[in-house]
């Protein structure tokens, strides 16, 4: 499986279905990768691209926390497969004595463990390759080409979100 380096290109709100998209795009290639997540996940993203910290520990400063008293870090996060219209991660986690752990994760809190941690990400070429009609099941319609999603990411208001308090 190629990986491709990537970076968060934004959020928006898919208005059809009412759901946070987080959007990748891999590091000098034209294309990008929306992912459908949670709202809560969406915030704790948000939070993070913004720089904007919680009164309390949201779940990745908690995973950041434990893995940190561990002695451990997060070396990278990888996106790795669509199956029955589900993402999968991986987050690999450097143990320090040359140990690594691999952990099973949701995209969403992968990344923003990685923004918090300041890990890398990655994403499965294949996954930048394939057309919504090569799933099997219903896609919700987003346009996949940067400009399209950029237009969207740029009319995108905060308080689709929400209203959460921290």
């Amino acid at each position: 499986m190629n990986m491709l380096e990537a970076k968060i290109e934004g959020l928006a709100l898919d208005m059809t279905t009412n759901t946070p998209v987080v959007v990748l795009a891999p590091l000098n290639i034209d294309k990008v990768l929306p992912i459908w997540i949670g709202h809560a996940e969406a915030w704790a993203i948000a939070m993070e691209l913004s720089n904007v910290g919680s009164n309390r520990p949201m779940t990745h400063d908690l995973l950041k926390r434990v893995i940190d008293s561990l002695g451990a870090k997060v070396d990278k996060v990888e996106i790795t497969e669509l199956k029955e219209q589900t993402f999968y991660a991986l987050i690999h986690i450097d143990s320090g004595n040359g140990g690594e752990q691999v952990i099973d994760a949701r995209p969403s809190d992968s990344l923003a463990l990685a923004l918090k941690t300041q890990a890398r990400i990655y994403v499965n070429e294949e996954l930048f390759n394939q057309r919504p009609d090569d799933q099997s099941g219903e896609t919700p319609e987003m346009p996949t080409d940067p400009e399209s999603l950029r237009e969207r990411l740029r009319k995108i208001n905060p308080e689709d979100f929400g209203k959460y308090s921290l």
